[in-house]
């Protein structure tokens, strides 16, 4: 059963599975970076197996005009070794369960387009691709 990351040892908990995702997160402002982003309604979640953390979700509810409230993927990543166990499907239904008692209406995530393994394992859990993200790196 997925887990609220409370408390900074928990959050710090979560960053080896996270940088597997995001390889550019440093380690020592991983928790600093996750305390500023709760300030915008940012949540991260964790399942453990034996004491340690197989995977790993970042998350927000928010408003918008177009999909009214929402609940928005940012982060979903389970450990290279423990892939295909399930984790990722717990995660997902327990990311339903929290977006339905918060009464959204969507919910929704991005996921980069060389993330095919990824792709095969959204469409298999009835996620459907409906949209484009467009994006620019400003300097």
């Amino acid at each position: 059963m997925p887990k609220q990351a409370r408390t900074d040892k928990e959050i710090e908990s979560c960053f080896a599975v996270m940088a597997e995702l995001r390889p550019h997160l440093v380690q020592d402002e991983f928790v600093s970076l996750v305390r500023d982003l709760e300030q915008g309604g940012f949540r991260l979640a964790f399942i453990e197996d034996e004491n340690e953390v197989v995977a790993v979700t970042g998350y927000r509810i928010s408003s918008n005009l177009f999909m009214g409230k929402h609940l928005y993927v940012d982060d979903l990543v389970t450990a290279e070794r423990h892939r295909s166990k399930g984790y990722g499907e717990q995660l997902l239904s327990w990311l339903r369960a929290v977006a339905k008692e918060n009464n959204c209406k969507v919910l929704h995530l991005d996921s980069g387009t060389q993330r095919q393994r990824a792709h095969k394992f959204y469409l298999g859990q009835n996620l459907m691709i409906t949209s484009f993200h467009f994006a620019e790196e400003l300097k």
